[in-house]
């Protein structure tokens, strides 16, 4: 027997028993779709800190909030996660302040709500997937375990029908089970590496949109007051 051969990765694979074949697809197919997430999500995280950052800068710099505003509604496809998140803002000040219901202070409870909403669906959008990222993370070197074991399993069953056991009966079982495991954890390290980059990631853009959040109402109540006063 030439156990080059034999312990090949491809004649490994093409060896294997039905149900460690089964457990290899499906680590290969996760990997594959973790992989899809991870490209996806770092293009999505790197488009939305640029697009935050720039609208941070117009917004500091600008003494006009209707002009940011009326150019946010009249393109909401292409804007990003704050500046969405300052048009659902400013939309319920305008409101409130063409019905005139309410005080100061309920105009900007109001604004603070439409805020919060807004930040939560793009906080959903942020975090979509990296559940899976988690999940694959976890699960996957224990599934790899599952198919390892079953392979070393069949390769001890195969040595009861043979009267003396050399390595070159061994070797090419054991090397199919570990194979296994050797995929499980191709699969689970860069989901792991991949889930806690985003998730702090994910956590600065959310911390930048709350402090604009806290900001914003401020900023409004200084107008309402300037207004009033120059009445």
């Amino acid at each position: 027997m030439n156990i080059t051969s034999d312990i090949s990765l491809v004649s490994l694979v093409l060896q294997a028993s039905v149900l460690v074949q089964i457990v290899m697809g499906i680590l290969l197919l996760v990997s594959l779709l973790s992989w899809s997430y991870i490209f996806t999500k770092m293009l999505t995280l790197g488009k939305t800190r640029r697009e935050t950052t720039k609208f941070e800068e117009e917004f500091w710099a600008s003494s006009d909030l209707g002009m940011l505003y009326q150019r946010a509604s009249a393109r909401p496809e292409v804007v990003g996660a704050l500046e969405r998140i300052f048009e659902s803002g400013y939309r319920e000040f305008l409101r409130h302040r063409k019905s005139g219901m309410g005080d100061a202070e309920t105009l900007v409870n109001g604004v603070q709500r439409a805020m919060k909403a807004t930040f939560q669906r793009e906080q959903d959008r942020l975090e979509s997937h990296l559940a899976f990222l988690a999940t694959v993370g976890s699960v996957s070197p224990y599934v790899g375990l599952f198919g390892t074991v079953w392979g070393i399993m069949n390769a001890f069953r195969g040595l009861a029908n043979v009267g003396q056991a050399t390595l070159a009966h061994v070797a090419p079982g054991i090397a199919e089970a570990l194979v296994a495991t050797a995929m499980g954890l191709f699969a689970a390290i860069p989901a792991v590496v991949a889930y806690n980059r985003f998730a702090h990631d994910t956590d600065r853009l959310a911390n930048r949109f709350e402090s604009f959040m806290e900001e914003f109402p401020n900023i409004l109540q200084r107008q309402i007051k300037t207004a009033a006063a120059g009445r």
